[in-house]
């Protein structure tokens, strides 16, 4: 999991490279996140998982997760990438097989959501979490007419492969 998780957090800063700065304000739709809201949720999710990981439990924070914040800057945004791989990395680096298989818990209002094992939790927050709105980014950056990378594959603007 761990080299997985290195692995597309390489693909990952390829999208984020190309969020360009000056339309960071720019959403597709008033329901949407802001181009920059997005790009910092997606950077700072692993990040912000590990300190909830490495309890048994966590309360959802409904108010805190209304409205994420709005990066400034590209360069905020891959700091961001960049603290998340190191600090989840290391986590996943010295998370023990009995530490990953142990029940964890999110509730609400102290009310249980579910009790999944800690890798389940990665796998769905911190991985699939991450590439569903990587795929949304790279919408967001073809509407605006931004050459998308290639993630798994060659895309219209970026073939690996040619």
């Amino acid at each position: 999991m761990a080299a997985e998780f290195r692995e597309e957090a390489q693909r990952t800063r390829r999208v984020l490279e190309r969020v360009p700065e000056g339309k960071l304000t720019w959403r597709p739709h008033p329901k949407s996140m802001s181009l920059g809201q997005l790009a910092l949720h997606i950077a700072s999710i692993p990040e912000r998982l590990v300190p909830m990981l490495r309890q048994s439990e966590h309360e959802l924070n409904r108010e805190a997760s209304q409205s994420p914040d709005e990066a400034k800057t590209t360069g905020e945004i891959l700091a961001a990438l960049e603290r998340s791989v190191q600090d989840a990395g290391a986590y996943l680096d010295r998370a023990s097989d009995d530490e990953l298989r142990a029940a964890w818990t999110l509730k609400a209002g102290g009310r249980p959501l579910f009790t999944k094992s800690r890798m389940e939790v990665i796998r769905m927050f911190m991985l699939s979490h991450v590439y569903h709105h990587r795929g949304q980014l790279s919408v967001y950056l073809r509407l605006l007419d931004v050459p998308v990378p290639s993630i798994y594959g060659p895309s219209a603007d970026d073939n690996p492969f040619a």
